[in-house]
């Protein structure tokens, strides 16, 4: 049995570490996978080379590097597929509820940060689908999914966009800017009690340290909507709302390009 461990950079959420989970799970000399999100390490217990491991870790384009290899005395238990599901359900049912709740106000405050937000908590949604669908389900079958779910949301940004740049140039009326700012602090603590369910879920329970992972990207997203929400009232402006949706809509874009990765 050998432990390698991987830096991989640009790991900052729990959906970055559902992708490399699906990238991983075709290979069968991989008998554990331990995540430290806080520090951007991946300790893989496994048989056989490492470096078939790195390469496909470095299709993510995650900025993966190895650190070490070594022998590995310590006998691996295998991870609790029941609980993973639970997990997974658990945070696909929050983020898709509040992907309808933000969507929903959105619309109604006039709010395209919302708006936005909400398409962020479906690109979760999707990605713990994903991972659900591809616990004991064939490679190719992951892999239909992944492209489906990855074009699906660049139509969803696209569309965005478009409609972000037609009210820059046209005459909207104002976002309800206490709209945007309640609904956001609900999927903030959303969004933290996924964080936390997922730490906890780990195989080593000792990363519970969930304040560390609140640099994730949808907690910065909430915070940005919020501050959006703000700078409209204050700025009696609805630019703010409108940049806050357009960065939210990158990110997305982001995560679509990644599940795509996937497919390959």
């Amino acid at each position: 049995m050998q432990k390698t461990i991987f830096n991989i950079t640009k790991m900052d959420c729990p959906s970055e570490e559902q992708l490399i989970r699906m990238k991983l799970q075709k290979f069968d000399e991989i008998k554990s996978l331990e995540f430290d999100i806080q520090n951007r390490k991946l300790t893989v217990h496994h048989i056989a080379e490492s470096q078939p491991i790195l390469s496909a870790l470095e299709t993510l384009n995650l900025d993966t590097t190895l650190i070490s290899t070594e022998e590995n005395t310590i006998e691996i238990e295998a991870d609790t597929s029941s609980m993973q599901r639970k997990l997974l359900w658990t945070v696909l049912i929050i983020n898709f509820l509040f992907f309808g709740l933000e969507m929903l106000f959105g619309i109604f405050s006039n709010s395209m940060g919302l708006v936005a937000d909400s398409l962020d908590m479906l690109a979760d949604s999707i990605v713990y689908a994903l991972a659900l669908f591809a616990v004991g389900g064939t490679i190719a079958r992951k892999n239909n999914i992944a492209k489906f779910a990855g074009y699906f949301q660049i139509l969803l940004a696209v569309i965005g966009f478009v409609e972000v740049v037609r009210r820059f140039i046209g005459v909207e009326k104002m976002p309800d800017f206490q709209t945007m700012i309640v609904v956001s602090v609900l999927a903030l603590i959303a969004n933290v009690i996924c964080l936390y369910l997922l730490q906890k879920g780990k195989s080593k329970e000792a990363h519970m340290q969930a304040s560390m992972i609140f640099t994730s990207n949808d907690v910065i997203i909430n915070s940005g909507v919020i501050l959006a929400g703000l700078l409209v009232n204050w700025l009696n402006s609805g630019y703010p709302d409108l940049i806050i949706g357009a960065i939210v809509f990158v990110i997305v874009a982001r995560g679509a390009y990644r599940i795509l990765q996937l497919a390959k």
